[in-house]
């Protein structure tokens, strides 16, 4: 399935959704971005320097990794991991922003801008920032720099300047939008690093292209560790870059099932969640630069949303992920807050592994189902992330009083 031939006429539009809904004045930006793009995949020499660059400088390829304790104790198909989480800055975010680093020093466009919710792809694009000496300014829901300090702390350091969204919900639509705004108004100078495959075309090819070296690995280790290829692929859904990423491995496998993990927040019903395609509150509508599944009330006003995850509390999900849903190919479930919060805890205390708590909802379904399957089957789990950001949040969600005293004096500190 080539998701990226698109029909003459129809270019960044997957059935029905995505397309660039920009303002004019944007226009030859987004032209000069789509010829730049395009002569980078038609470079044979493009893609050898993104994967050297990401194997000198993250550490690819990150392993699959066996998980027999877990298997056991739920006694189904046995569980397989692949490992963004170790990644250098700690999530899949560093495969996107360092090949759109690459794209901007093509552009000769010396100033980089990016959105962030959980703050990996914020850490992330400072962290390459740093390294390809560009200027940085990182857009941050105002919700969100309080509960991942952690992530704004090392931002700052590496030179970013952060910048405390305070409109609307806080969180990281508010950031898509100042994000927009400030490149319109610096567009000749500026690149604006995209995290998620959503957005205007050509930026969910572009984000997919870059992850979908997470897809190719898992494809080639699986065999060789398990012997043959999964049953089953889990990843968490928030915009879709590391679901993207990996799935893009198994695509053209029937055989695979794919399911995408969205966040269930603390249940059904509008407001309580942030499930663009497992739960019916979703509608099609045209936000933000592209058409797809929005949390939106009649007049296409953005609902509120919630979950344990700042990473996932988006209102719109890739306009990839509704084709490949009606096509057949993508099935999609929820993890409440409840669910993941118990995931973490038996992952961690059965294979010592502390995923974040985006990917953790793909952990939860991956829990969930397991056991109704057999023995001989394979499920293979992207650990998009690691947790060490989330100490706050889970601290918090785990009943730790005396994290919950700190966290409460850091929120009157940071002026929450």
């Amino acid at each position: 399935m080539d998701l990226f031939d698109f029909e003459e006429g129809r270019e960044g539009y997957y059935g029905q959704y995505g397309g660039a809904f920009v303002p004019e004045i944007l226009t030859s930006t987004i032209e000069e971005l789509k010829s730049c793009f395009k002569a980078c995949k038609e470079d044979p020499g493009f893609w050898d320097e993104f994967e050297q660059l990401m194997q000198q400088y993250s550490g690819r390829p990150t392993p699959v990794t066996y998980l027999p304790n877990l298997s056991k104790k739920l006694g189904g198909a046995q569980i397989y991991v692949k490992r963004e989480d170790l990644n250098h800055t700690g999530s899949h975010k560093i495969n996107n922003v360092m090949g759109q680093g690459l794209l901007a020093k093509r552009l000769g466009k010396p100033r980089v801008i990016a959105e962030t919710g959980a703050g990996q792809h914020g850490f992330a694009t400072a962290t390459m920032a740093a390294k390809f000496g560009f200027e940085c300014k990182i857009y941050m829901g105002e919700v969100d720099v309080l509960r991942q300090r952690p992530n704004v702390f090392w931002m700052e350091n590496l030179g970013a300047e952060v910048i405390a969204v305070k409109d609307g919900q806080r969180t990281l639509k508010d950031a898509i939008n100042e994000c927009m705004r400030d490149w319109v108004a610096n567009m000749d100078t500026t690149h604006y690093v995209l995290g998620t495959a959503c957005g205007p075309h050509p930026f969910p090819e572009i984000v997919s292209y870059f992850q979908s070296i997470i897809g190719k690995e898992a494809n080639r280790q699986i065999q060789e560790l398990a012997g043959r290829l999964p049953d089953r692929v889990y990843a968490c859904v928030g915009g879709g870059s590391n679901a993207m990423g990996i799935f893009q491995g198994f695509l053209d496998d029937d055989s695979v099932e794919l399911i995408g993990c969205e966040a269930g927040g603390s249940g059904t019903g509008i407001g309580h969640h942030a499930a663009r395609l497992a739960y019916p509150d979703a509608s099609v509508g045209v936000a933000q630069g592209y058409k797809t599944f929005f949390l939106q009330d009649d007049d296409g006003n953005m609902l509120d949303t919630e979950s344990v995850a700042a990473g996932l509390d988006y209102i719109g999900i890739s306009p990839i992920f509704p084709y490949l849903q009606e096509q057949g190919r993508v099935r999609f479930a929820a993890a409440t807050n409840d669910e993941v919060t118990e995931a973490l805890r038996l992952v961690m205390a059965t294979e010592g592994l502390i995923p974040a708590l985006e990917s953790t909802h793909a952990f939860a379904r991956a829990i969930v189902e397991a056991p109704e399957m057999s023995k001989d089957e394979i499920i293979l789990v992207n650990q998009s992330g690691r947790g060490d950001k989330d100490i706050f949040t889970v601290a918090d969600a785990l009943d730790d009083d005396h994290w919950k005293c700190f966290i409460r004096n850091k929120a009157v500190e940071y002026g929450a």
